[in-house]
């Protein structure tokens, strides 16, 4: 280490002779162990130098730059010809390989399903969903298709509508039209930022909860998080989301959910190879349906509970008026058998077979 770069932190030194390798990935190398200061294991990034040390490092290899291998990892195929494949994701399942994922994905398992895939790039995947976010998704099986997939979505011809539980009570539908991008502290997050970009999404409701609200989102445009994003800056994020939903205390946490309520349930696009315009649909995946229909019979004991809660206090008001009869509505008791005059001679009457309503 040059003397120079006494005082510095190990991690930074090191990116200063090894400036093609991020911070990151330096952090990561020397936590396990492929770092050594003058012959000695150093598992501390920021260790301070002295400067005139000896460093060697044990450079791992790039796995961004490694092929994907085949993975048998089960997959729901809702649609397959020549050009497509259509699946259903579940949730769990990270779309691409990456950071911390470099197997177990849905590339692995696509290239596993369909060999011919490894001669698209990145397996035919076009688009993605979050890893904890369920539903249809297309596949290109040919060059040709992936191209023609790749322009649609540009063009917004592909038709992507989701069904999301969002927090607290939506009072209407509307359209959330602000730019988005990576939020400037967290990097990992996303955000609504004037430097971001254009990112619009279509939103209405679907059913309304006592504590969140079943709305359909239709996309526009396809940002990283962008109905997480977009709900949670109209002050009602998803419910379970971990990532955006922390910071907004003004409304209900919804019902307990370890991920977020969001599940990818209409996908339309136009056939690459026919021309064709073509519809796919989906049912939300078992913990969400059992998590909606938990929130409607939650709705429904709740309203219930508030009907028999007003039912009493009406009963109640009605026992204190009879005591004396004071400061409350005249009452009038009709018995009779229909001649008018209630005295049951039958005579002098008007008819009650009139046109008028019988409230």
């Amino acid at each position: 280490m040059p003397d120079e770069d006494g005082g510095l932190r190990l991690d930074l030194g090191l990116a200063r002779l090894w400036p093609r390798h991020s911070r990151s990935r330096l952090q990561g190398w020397i936590r396990e162990g492929r770092v050594r200061v003058d012959g000695e294991i150093v598992r501390e990034p920021r260790r301070k130098l002295r400067g005139g040390e000896f460093v060697a490092m044990d450079e791992a290899p790039d796995e961004r730059a490694l092929p994907s291998s085949p993975e048998a990892i089960a997959l729901n195929v809702v649609h397959r010809d020549e050009a497509i494949l259509v699946i259903d994701k579940p949730a769990g399942l990270v779309v691409h390989p990456g950071s911390g994922n470099w197997s177990g994905t849905l590339q692995n398992a696509l290239l596993h399903y369909d060999p011919a895939l490894e001669r698209v790039p990145r397996a035919g995947i076009v688009h993605r969903l979050d890893k904890d976010t369920s539903g249809l998704m297309v596949v290109a099986r040919t060059l040709e298709a992936q191209t023609d997939l790749v322009r649609q979505l540009q063009a917004r011809a592909v038709k992507r509508y989701y069904h999301a539980l969002a927090r607290g009570v939506v009072e209407r539908g509307g359209t959330v039209d602000a730019p988005i991008g990576r939020h400037p502290a967290q990097r990992t997050k996303m955000a609504v930022s004037g430097k971001g970009k254009p990112a619009r999404t279509h939103y209405r409701v679907v059913e309304r909860f006592i504590d969140c609200t079943l709305v359909e989102c239709a996309l526009e445009t396809g940002r990283t998080h962008q109905i997480r994003v977009h709900l949670a800056s109209i002050g009602h994020p998803l419910v379970g989301d971990p990532v955006y939903g922390g910071g907004i205390r003004r409304v209900p946490a919804g019902p307990p959910f370890p991920r977020q309520a969001l599940h990818a349930r209409r996908l339309g696009l136009i056939h690459p190879a026919t021309g064709k315009p073509m519809l796919w649909k989906s049912e939300p995946p078992e913990d969400m349906a059992g998590l909606i229909a938990a929130a409607r019979e939650r709705t429904l004991a709740a309203r219930a509970a508030e009907k028999d809660e007003q039912e009493d206090a009406w009963d109640r008001g009605g026992e204190n008026e009879e005591d004396d009869g004071a400061d409350g509505p005249e009452i009038i008791y009709v018995r009779g058998d229909g001649d008018g005059d209630g005295d049951g001679d039958g005579g002098g009457g008007e008819s009650e077979d009139g046109d008028e309503d019988d409230a």
